[in-house]
């Protein structure tokens, strides 16, 4: 993607986010330049019509759709996530699926239901929270414990309940408003539920197990892969926020509110957060870009590596939200004011850090 076309679509995005929100799903003008960009499929393999980028290429990609609006960001990285598990699914079922131009996951990552073994498949009952982009979305993905006939866990060779992945079809699912969060409102980030279904036996899969296609990077562990995505998230928009800040501060301070000492102070305090983020970020690439060449070089990453990705994902993230509350208070009230950018975009920061995967830092 070119700097004029990159431009284009950040302007694009920047003219109906605040829409967006007031829709509390991403505009019909945003969706169709996901769809044209190929956004939520990027995990997707050339195969079956996707984008087919690599894990490094995408991490900086979301985290340019985040600095240009949180929700466009966060749900293209949650759907376009649920999409990687194309790699895992029955080939059938994915041409079928990914037949569709629009085609867009959402899920959850929570065991909200339970799957009984049929003779025809499985029959499945349960309810789950936080689907990013439910409102547009044309498949939904769903972890469910293993019944028996008489409803009692299915076990493993370990004794531990088995919990498989279901694909679900838009019209099997009922979308349940509940997303009434004061950020990434965009998102849409609705529950929804099944009731009774009977779903096929192909309607399953395990991911990181059963590569079904042979394309390097599928097996990137998944834990990883969720931290890194989440955190260029909270990256990209605190890089927006912190230009939002500095717009601010100075079209206040070019009214003669502030002494030359009280400037010297904010801009001294602005380079430490600009500083400390870019820093992180640095060291947040190279760890991620040396685990990446390992996996290419070896096969497989070593488990220290996996350890340094995660902390560095954590601390990156928890710097992005902490950088937001040191600057807060040098933007006056058009931060506190609904509807402002800045405060949309600060409310974003804060309601991406409850994501459970980032909440401690070590």
């Amino acid at each position: 993607m070119d700097d004029t076309l990159t431009l284009n679509w950040q302007e694009k995005v920047a003219k109906y986010a605040a829409l967006s929100e007031e829709m509390g799903k991403l505009h019909p003008e945003i969706l169709a330049l996901a769809y044209q960009e190929n956004w939520f499929k990027l995990f997707v393999p050339e195969v079956y019509g996707g984008a087919n980028k690599k894990l490094p290429e995408i991490l900086r990609l979301e985290e340019q759709l985040a600095e240009a609006d949180g929700s466009l960001g966060w749900t293209v990285t949650l759907c376009a996530g649920a999409g990687w598990f194309a790699g895992f699914l029955d080939p059938g079922l994915a041409t079928e699926i990914f037949a569709d131009n629009e085609v867009c996951f959402a899920g959850s990552g929570a065991v909200g239901g339970e799957a009984v073994k049929t003779g025809k498949g499985y029959l499945i009952n349960g309810q789950w929270n936080y689907a990013s982009g439910a409102l547009h979305a044309t498949i939904f993905t769903a972890n469910c414990f293993l019944k028996d006939e008489n409803g009692k866990d299915i076990l493993d060779e370990k004794d531990e309940s088995i919990i498989k992945s279901f694909i679900l079809k838009k019209a099997e699912v009922r979308i349940l408003p509940g997303w009434s969060y004061f950020g990434l409102i965009a998102t849409g980030s609705h529950a929804f539920e099944v009731k009774n279904l009977e779903v096929p036996e192909n309607r399953t899969f395990t991911i990181n197990e059963g590569i079904q296609l042979t394309d390097s990077g599928f097996d990137y562990p998944f834990l990883q892969l969720a931290e890194t995505t989440l955190a260029v998230n909270s990256l990209g928009m605190t890089k927006h926020f912190i230009r939002l800040v500095e717009k601010s501060f100075h079209a206040r301070s070019s009214m003669k509110r502030f002494t030359d000492v009280q400037i010297e102070f904010f801009t001294a305090e602005l380079n430490r957060c600009k500083s400390k983020v870019q820093a992180l970020r640095e060291q947040f690439f190279t760890t991620f870009d040396k685990s990446w060449a390992e996996l290419m070089e070896n096969g497989q990453i070593s488990d220290a590596k996996l350890t340094e990705v995660s902390a560095i994902s954590r601390k990156l993230a928890h710097a992005c939200w902490r950088t937001a509350g040191i600057l807060f208070p040098y933007c006056g009230l058009e931060a506190a004011k609904k509807g402002s950018e800045i405060n949309r975009v600060w409310r974003d920061i804060h309601t991406a850090s409850q994501h459970g995967l980032l909440t401690f830092e070590v």
